[in-house]
């Protein structure tokens, strides 16, 4: 997973929204889409909360 990637999980773990991550990184929507799809991809999750509930196994 390339560090932008890592780094737009981080805030879709967060809660934030497509719009405000857009914002946060100063990249339009459509990027943190792309990014999002490959994350869920590349980790085989297919909702926020399964990415979120993975994300929480691993800290423990």
């Amino acid at each position: 997973m390339s560090a932008r990637e890592t780094e737009v999980m981080e805030y879709i773990a967060r809660g934030y929204t497509v719009a405000r991550t857009a914002e946060e990184l100063i990249v339009s929507e459509n990027t943190i889409r792309t990014h999002s799809k490959r994350i869920y991809a590349k980790l085989d999750v297919h909702k926020k909360q399964e990415l979120i509930d993975m994300l929480k196994a691993v800290e423990l």
